[in-house]
């Protein structure tokens, strides 16, 4: 009787966790944000920039600078 409840309280417990588990996970993951700006402070817009990372899917992530240089 004693190890059907510690199992049941075992199973609660994890089918209580899952959730947090998931939230940790997150869904929208990381971002990078800045100005690019060339050594005079003006800033760049129309460049390329490349995230790379073995955690990412895709392995690597291109964005480009819009005209206020972010």
């Amino acid at each position: 009787m004693k190890r059907r409840v510690a199992y049941s309280v075992s199973i609660a417990a994890l089918l209580l966790a899952l959730p947090v588990c998931a939230l940790a996970q997150g869904t929208g993951g990381a971002t990078v944000t800045g100005v690019l700006k060339d050594s005079s402070g003006a800033v760049l817009p129309g460049v390329t920039v490349e995230a790379s990372s073995p955690a990412l899917i895709e392995k690597v992530r291109t964005a480009v600078s819009d005209e206020a240089g972010q």
